[in-house]
């Protein structure tokens, strides 16, 4: 889950609802619990600030002897300097008046309540109060020096912090999306070019790991890969079929001719058109039955038996050239589910190949053993065998290692194609291998 694509989501989002609250929440309690001058200057005759009020609040209810303590209390965590000033403009506590709080507190004449000033040092503000026990006094705040323009607009205004926070989580929003999308807009854009034909699309993508969206590019990448090799495989079976047939086609033809000029050779050139016929017929099934996609099983056969028989066949077809077909197993017998006499043609189609490609005077093996899943049935020939990289082109379609002896044999280089389709659907597999001594072709089948 390390690179999933949903803690991606999650987490990013999550993240920035985080960040947003937090940073309003944090920074609305930090700004309330500043003094006036940092929270924004306002002209002075608004109202008093939060910072304000608490203050004349705490010095008016507080003790003779608590009054020390609350504006130390403000010098140091607010860095706010308090003077209590009475009618001569004298200190409360005996502090040095500086002039221009002296100044300010001067304003505060008839019914003036309040005054405000902006100096060099920072912003003033004087304000009448009344201690416990009844005396007036002058109070004056002198704030510290006002942030940087732009910053002290923004502690001002909530509206344009809450403005600034929705810019920064939509660009870390959108970044998130960019992050999350591009993939997809690839696996769009690559999928628009199959589709117009372009089976050579893919997406730029590594090799392994990564989330679920590379996971995609990758599935993409491998379908497109299996698509082009099904079209070449198509293109190139058409051609092949084209080929297969014009031959017979063209010797009908030329039979045809020589039958209407000469009509002694009739019966010669009748019967070699029927052979022709025959061998398109042959060709023909052949073809339809390796294109076949699904089977039902509709009955059981014995592997065994069947074995046995084909090997038999192949012993009285090999007699001549001395060609032997040898049954090894220790089964007595090898129950499958099958389709008709498909097994029968694939293994006869296996065989018969093995008897077409091995020397005169040598045997062939065919050898039957079972594990706790199925049966394998292992055919091995005494022949020249297969360049080691056209091993699994053995199972294509016309593919033949040796194309003028295998026209010569009357092969259509069909017969392990149809092999290979077949026990592909019977849930098996096929796969051919050099043995040193000939070819190994091994027919696994599941119980």
């Amino acid at each position: 889950m390390r690179g999933s694509i949903f803690i991606k989501v999650f987490l990013g989002f999550w993240l920035v609802s985080i960040a947003i609250l937090g940073s309003w929440l944090i920074s609305n309690n930090y700004i309330e619990s500043l003094p006036a001058s940092e929270q924004h200057t306002r002209p002075p005759h608004g109202p008093p600030e939060r910072f304000v009020l608490g203050l004349i609040y705490g010095l008016q209810n507080a003790s003779p002897e608590q009054l020390p303590a609350i504006i130390e209390e403000a010098k140091s965590e607010h860095n706010v300097n308090v003077w209590l000033l009475n009618r001569e403009g004298t200190d409360h506590l005996g502090q040095v008046v500086p002039a221009k709080v002296a100044a300010i507190a001067d304003e505060l004449r008839g019914r003036k309540r309040r005054a405000f000033s902006r100096g060099q040092g920072g912003p003033l503000v004087a304000h009448r109060v009344h201690l416990s026990d009844g005396s007036a006094r002058r109070m004056v705040l002198m704030f510290p020096k006002p942030n940087h323009r732009i910053i002290s607009f923004l502690i001002a205004n909530n509206w344009l912090r809450l403005l600034l926070a929705f810019l920064v989580s939509g660009l870390i929003c959108y970044a998130l999306s960019r992050l999350m999308t591009n993939r997809l807009r690839d696996l769009r854009q690559a999928s628009r070019k199959l589709a117009e034909g372009d089976l050579q699309a893919r997406i730029k993508v590594r090799e392994r790991g990564g989330d679920e969206t590379d996971e995609l590019a990758r599935d993409f990448n491998t379908m497109a890969s299996q698509l082009e090799h099904r079209m070449q495989a198509q293109k190139q079976l058409l051609s092949d079929v084209s080929h297969e047939l014009r031959s017979p086609l063209a010797r009908m033809r030329v039979a045809l001719a020589l039958a209407m000029e000469d009509k002694s050779q009739r019966p010669d050139l009748l019967e070699r058109m029927d052979s022709e016929i025959v061998r398109l017929e042959s060709l023909i099934a052949e073809l339809l039955s390796s294109q076949k996609q699904s089977l039902q099983m509709d009955k059981h056969i014995d592997l065994i038996s069947l074995l046995k028989q084909l090997c038999d066949d192949a012993n009285f077809e090999g007699k001549q050239t001395a060609k032997f077909v040898h049954l090894r197993t220790d089964l007595a017998e090898a129950i499958i589910a099958s389709h008709g006499d498909l097994l029968h043609r694939s293994f006869e189609n296996i065989i018969r190949n093995a008897l077409r490609h091995t020397p005169e005077n040598t045997e062939i093996e065919v050898l039957v053993e079972s594990d706790s899943k199925g049966f394998a049935v292992c055919i091995t020939d005494s022949g020249p065998g297969v360049a080691s990289d056209e091993l699994q082109r053995i199972f294509d379609e016309f593919y033949r290692v040796d194309s003028a002896r295998s026209r010569e044999d009357g092969g259509h280089g069909l017969g392990l194609s149809i092999a290979y389709r077949a026990i592909t659907q019977h849930e098996g597999t096929l796969s051919a291998k050099n043995t040193g001594k000939g070819l190994a072709v091994t027919a696994w089948l599941p119980k």
